[in-house]
């Protein structure tokens, strides 16, 4: 096993290798871990993929924030406008999307945990690439540095990422609606999109234990689902059928691993699910992702070479 404290003190630039977090709700409260790890090691890559809950990685690590790392997917839970069924019920979503995404990235004072540092952010070179897909057309849409303005349009088109069907209203921006970037041509794992950029080594950040595949939905699931989205069934029929292309590309994603072309961190666990709320839980699941994260760097960082 290699021993992360030899690497301490290095700063380690990989203009070549993509990083890439996965979604997947609050199970990011575990990956949140690596976040933070990488940030300490100032480790630094040319280009930043998210989706979903995965574009809150994507800004807080550009925004070099571990404190806003954790926030995001533990202390975030404790807010009293975070959310509930309370919310859900007055339309704000069980995730209150809103406040969680544009208000706090705009509004949090200094010194809140979940407070952005623009200027920081607008400096780091890296590029950043999160997506959504129209909930009309299915097509699955790209942002990066050059369609972002500021906090709040940056907060708005991350919350379009993450928009949890059912969970969490749609958002829409200059008149397309939007719903989670998962359901995109990505599929929750945006390997193709930096393919497309021209990488051909990629850091992968997944939140699902080696192995994980998807099952297709029950039937009674997918009568939800059509019934839910009657008005919009392009949502309904990708959340139905995203099993497959998903456990493809996590196919895909092992045989670039197997030929080092990819160095891709795997929860040893996963003992919460995308809609957690339970405070305890969440920092066991962070905590559990750090001291992961500590053990495992030393192996990412012989990777990049």
């Amino acid at each position: 096993m290699t021993d992360p404290a030899k690497y301490a003190g290095l700063t380690i630039n990989q203009p070549d290798v993509a990083l890439i977090f996965e979604g997947g709700g609050m199970r990011n409260s575990y990956t949140a871990g690596m976040v933070v790890e990488l940030l300490a090691r100032n480790l630094n890559f040319g280009r930043v993929y998210g989706i979903s809950a995965g574009s809150s990685h994507t800004v807080n690590y550009l925004v070099r924030d571990a404190t806003r790392a954790r926030a995001s997917f533990v202390d975030l839970v404790k807010y009293p406008r975070f959310g509930g069924w309370g919310s859900f019920l007055r339309g704000t979503g069980y995730f209150n999307s809103p406040y969680l995404y544009e208000e706090l990235i705009e509004n949090a004072a200094a010194g809140d945990p979940m407070a952005f540092d623009w200027d920081t952010f607008a400096a780091n070179p890296a590029e950043m690439h999160i997506e959504a897909m129209d909930w009309n057309t299915g097509e699955t849409v790209a942002w990066t540095r050059a369609d972002v303005k500021d906090a709040h349009d940056l907060g708005l088109k991350v919350r379009a990422s993450s928009t949890m069907p059912i969970f969490m209203p749609p958002t829409t921006i200059d008149g397309r609606t939007y719903m989670d970037g998962g359901m995109g041509d990505s599929w929750g794992i945006l390997l193709n999109a930096a393919r497309a950029d021209g990488y051909e080594r990629f850091c992968i950040i997944r939140t699902q234990p080696r192995g994980y595949r998807k099952r297709p939905m029950s039937r009674a699931a997918q009568a939800l689902f059509r019934a839910a989205f009657r008005a919009h069934p392009i949502v309904a029929e990708r959340t139905i059928a995203r099993w497959q292309p998903y456990n493809e590309l996590c196919d895909e994603i092992e045989h670039l691993e197997e030929a080092a072309a990819a160095w891709v961190f795997y929860p040893d666990t996963m003992d919460v699910t995308n809609k957690t709320t339970d405070y305890d839980a969440l920092v066991r699941s962070y905590e559990t992702g750090l001291a992961q994260a500590k053990r495992d760097i030393g192996s990412l960082i012989e990777w990049l070479g």
